[in-house]
C-alpha cells in the first residue's frame, strides 16, 4: 500500500481550505498526510489546519512569499510519501480520489498522474459555467483531462500526482509562476518518466467566483501558454494560437462593416450559431437555462482574455528576464 503526500500551497484562501481539508477527512483510503504550506499570506490558516489534527495528518508550514510553485517544492522537501499529490486549495476531493489511485496504481505503472475536474452540485451556477466552459469542445476542443487526450498527458497542478523518484531526479518546479505546472510536465516527460491520466481521479475545482476574476486568471494562463517557448519552443503549436485568432477574428468583424455589410452581415451569422452551440450543450449537460446563458459569458471570457493574453505576451522578446508576476 503506498504512501501519499498531499502538498497544498496557499495564499490568503482560509475558507477553501477549511473545505479542501473537510473533503480530505471523507476519504475511504486513509494512507497520506497533508502539507499546507502557507505562502506569506496575511491571511494564514493556521488556526484552520489545528482543528483537523485529530482527524488528519496535518502539517502547517508558514514561509515567505514565493509563488504556488517554489511552494509546492518547499512541501516536497519535506513531504514523506511514495508519492507526492498536489492540489489547488479551491479544490473539493471527493471521498473515494484516493482509493481510486491506488487502485489504477495497482494496475498501471505511472510515475507521473493526473485526473480531471468537475463542478460540484453546491456551486454558484457561475462556477458551473467556469467549469463548463473549461472542458467544453467550443473552448478546449472537450479533450481537457478526459479519455480522448491525444499524445502524453501533461497533467496541470491542480490534480496532479509525481513519485517521490520524480521531484529528487527533476529538483521540482524551475519556475514560480507563468506555466510552471506546463513546464514541470514537460520536464518529467523528458527525463523519461512516464505520464498518465487518471479518468476518475476527478477534483472538483471551484475556479473563480466572478468573471472578472476569471478574466484576470485566463489572461495570465494566455501569457503562460507563450512564456513556455522559453524552455520549449516546440511545445507552442498552432492549436494554442486559435483563442488568439479567435480575438483577431473578432477584431476583424469588428471593423468589417467598413469594408463590406456582407462580411459584417456573415460574421454575425456565424458568432449567433457558435453563441447557440455553447447555449444548447451547457444547457443538455446542466439542465439549467441559468447556467446555460452564463456558459455563453465564460466561454466568451475565457477565449477573449486567453487570446489577449497570448497576443501580449508574444510581443515579449524570448531572451528577456522571465517574468514571475
Amino acid at each position: 500500500m503506498r504512501y501519499y503526500s498531499v502538498i497544498v500551497p496557499v495564499y490568503n484562501r482560509p475558507q477553501e481550505v477549511l473545505e479542501l481539508l473537510e473533503s480530505l477527512c471523507l476519504q475511504t483510503f486513509k494512507n497520506f498526510e497533508v502539507l499546507i504550506v502557507e505562502d506569506g499570506s496575511d491571511q494564514p490558516c493556521k488556526e484552520i489546519t489545528q482543528q483537523f489534527e485529530d482527524r488528519l495528518k496535518i502539517r502547517y508550514f508558514f514561509k515567505p512569499n514565493s509563488g504556488q510553485g517554489f511552494s509546492r517544492n518547499y512541501g516536497f522537501e519535506r513531504a514523506e510519501g511514495d508519492y507526492f499529490v498536489v492540489f489547488d486549495s479551491d479544490c473539493l476531493i471527493p471521498e473515494k480520489y484516493f482509493e481510486t489511485v491506488e487502485a489504477f496504481l495497482d494496475q498501471h505503472q505511472l510515475d507521473v498522474f493526473g485526473g480531471p475536474d468537475k463542478a460540484h452540485a453546491s456551486f454558484t451556477p457561475l462556477q458551473k459555467a467556469i467549469s463548463y466552459s473549461m472542458t467544453s469542445p467550443f473552448t478546449t476542443g472537450g479533450i481537457r483531462g478526459n479519455k480522448k487526450h491525444v499524445g502524453v498527458f501533461h497533467p496541470r497542478s491542480f490534480n496532479m500526482g509525481i513519485s517521490k523518484e520524480v521531484f529528487e531526479k527533476t529538483g521540482g518546479y524551475l519556475i514560480t509562476r507563468m506555466g510552471e505546472d506546463i513546464e514541470f510536465s514537460l520536464r518529467t516527460i523528458q527525463h523519461g518518466f512516464k505520464s498518465g491520466l487518471i479518468p476518475d481521479a476527478f477534483v472538483y475545482h471551484k475556479r473563480r467566483t466572478s468573471l472578472k476574476q476569471f478574466f484576470k486568471q485566463l489572461h495570465f494562463f494566455g501569457r503562460a501558454r507563450v512564456n513556455i517557448r522559453r524552455f520549449f519552443p516546440k511545445e507552442l503549436k498552432a492549436v494554442h494560437t486559435l483563442p488568439a485568432v479567435f480575438v483577431l477574428g473578432l477584431v476583424f468583424w469588428a471593423v468589417s462593416y467598413l469594408l463590406h455589410p456582407w462580411l459584417f452581415f456573415t460574421g454575425a451569422g456565424l458568432l449567433s450559431l457558435f453563441v447557440v452551440g455553447i447555449f444548447l450543450h451547457s444547457l443538455l449537460q446542466s439542465s439549467s437555462f441559468k447556467v446555460a446563458l452564463l456558459s455563453v459569458a465564460a466561454a466568451f471570457t475565457q477565449l477573449i482574455a486567453y487570446g489577449m493574453g497570448m497576443l501580449t505576451e508574444a510581443f515579449r522578446k524570448v531572451d528577456q528576464p522571465l517574468s514571475q508576476k
